[in-house]
């Protein structure tokens, strides 16, 4: 059997776009995914977030699902447009009493909260404003990363600035895949360093309190020996992961990744002072592992995320896929924990985001293996000595996911977004027997 130490922290995580609905209630401003949401093409079957799970009504009940399956944590994130509805300025008070009272419930019921102070939803001023390319942005988010800290603080222990700074910069500037639905490739690079600058002056703006950050890392392989496919990998894991750790752990930008991306941009938004904020040290690291990455270099040139490196593609591995086309590779998560245990600092790692899609309702075997396969790779990984103190499934419930829409689901528990009615699906009932047992 496969067990975890009695402090383990066993959670689910979501993000508010993605559940909470009622975007236009109590006060909330719009955001860069209701605007993208609203463009015709822009997600599939022309979904948008404005029900999703009805989460903002039904955070109680919600939050009763969450005791039941024996959850000790609950990763959620705060909307910016429900605080300040123009970005900055006034606060809105309704929003931050829908996240006081949803602290309050998750307190009542023994859950700890761990709040998301971004996880994409860019109040539209900021973005009709420039959004991330634009420094300001940065110090706007430090702004109102210290009113929600100073509202809820007393209350809740541990923090994450940002969720995934790559997807913000890289799908929502770079490939228009994501919200706002840019394609500036310089702008993506731009937008990158302001979210690294505002996750330090946030972690500035919360004194006191357990901060960290969430980033979506992936295991990045070579198709072959060959040179061209080697130098893939290098650029891959460069612009993927080293872009994003080794200035928050490091303090600085790799030489490599600037070399790579000179043909876009010159790094000249990086300013003084700018790597000592980025670099402040961490509470803890989020990690979001999903899925592996083999690649090849040499292809024909095709737009990428991946700006600078527009000939290298993505090849099959012959691994099993997940519904949304993810290959499955749990030893990937191991290769991954264990790379960030031996090449940085040592710092207390969450597994923040891991799960999948699938297309089996309730009854969900695929699920449960992928989870089952992912939880033993965490177990490997701290028996060989990786600081591992927790794992968050994603999701807790089926949402609106992103550019799929409603068509791909991730939840332990089915919502019918007819009825809104919950079901636990089978993995549901699998992991609060994990968490139960400690182990697998």
């Amino acid at each position: 059997m496969s067990t975890f130490e009695p402090g383990f922290r066993w959670g689910a995580a979501t993000s508010s776009y993605q559940i909470e609905g009622a975007t236009a209630e109590d006060g909330r401003g719009p955001s860069i995914w209701d605007t993208f949401a609203a463009t015709p093409g822009a997600i599939d079957n022309g979904d948008t977030g404005e029900v999703a799970a009805d989460h903002y009504h039904r955070y109680r009940d919600d939050v009763t699902l969450m005791k039941d399956l024996g959850l000790g944590a609950y990763r959620f994130s705060i909307a910016w447009p429900r605080i300040q509805p123009a970005g900055s300025g006034a606060v809105e008070q309704r929003g931050l009493d829908f996240y006081r009272r949803l602290v309050d419930t998750l307190l009542e019921q023994g859950i700890e909260p761990w709040p998301t102070v971004y996880h994409w939803d860019l109040p539209q001023p900021l973005e009709d404003a420039g959004g991330w390319p634009e420094r300001d942005t940065a110090q706007r988010f430090a702004d109102y990363a210290a009113i929600v800290h100073g509202a809820l603080a007393d209350r809740v222990t541990h923090w994450t600035t940002l969720n995934e700074p790559w997807c913000s910069a890289f799908l929502g500037y770079a490939t228009g895949r994501h919200a706002p639905g840019r394609r500036e490739p310089a702008a993506a690079v731009r937008a990158a360093h302001h979210l690294l600058l505002a996750h330090g002056l946030a972690a500035e703006a919360m004194p006191g309190s357990t901060v960290g950050l969430t980033l979506n890392l992936t295991d990045v392989s070579p198709a072959s020996r060959a040179e061209p496919d080697l130098d893939a990998a290098r650029r891959i894991d460069g612009l993927q992961n080293r872009l994003f750790l080794d200035p928050v752990l490091l303090g600085d930008y790799p030489a490599d990744v600037q070399a790579d991306l000179a043909g876009v941009t010159s790094f000249e938004h990086v300013l003084p002072g700018d790597l000592k904020t980025i670099s402040a040290p961490l509470d803890f690291l989020g990690v979001n592992y999903y899925s592996p990455m083999l690649v090849a270099g040499g292809g024909a040139p095709r737009p990428s995320a991946y700006v600078g490196s527009d000939r290298i593609e993505q090849v099959d591995g012959g691994r099993p896929r997940t519904s949304i086309g993810w290959e499955i590779d749990a030893l990937g998560l191991l290769s991954l924990l264990t790379r960030l245990n031996r090449d940085y600092p040592a710092i207390p790692l969450y597994v923040t985001e891991n799960g999948a899609a699938f297309d089996e309702p309730v009854h969900d075997r695929a699920r449960v293996a992928y989870l089952d396969g992912h939880l033993r790779a965490c177990a490997a990984a701290i028996a060989q000595g990786v600081p591992l103190e927790g794992y968050f499934a994603w999701s807790l419930l089926d949402n609106f996911e992103w550019s799929y829409g409603y068509a791909q689901r991730f939840g332990l528990v089915h919502v019918d977004y007819e009825t809104q009615e919950r079901t636990l699906k089978d993995s549901a009932r699998w992991y609060a027997g994990v968490i139960a047992r400690g182990g697998l």
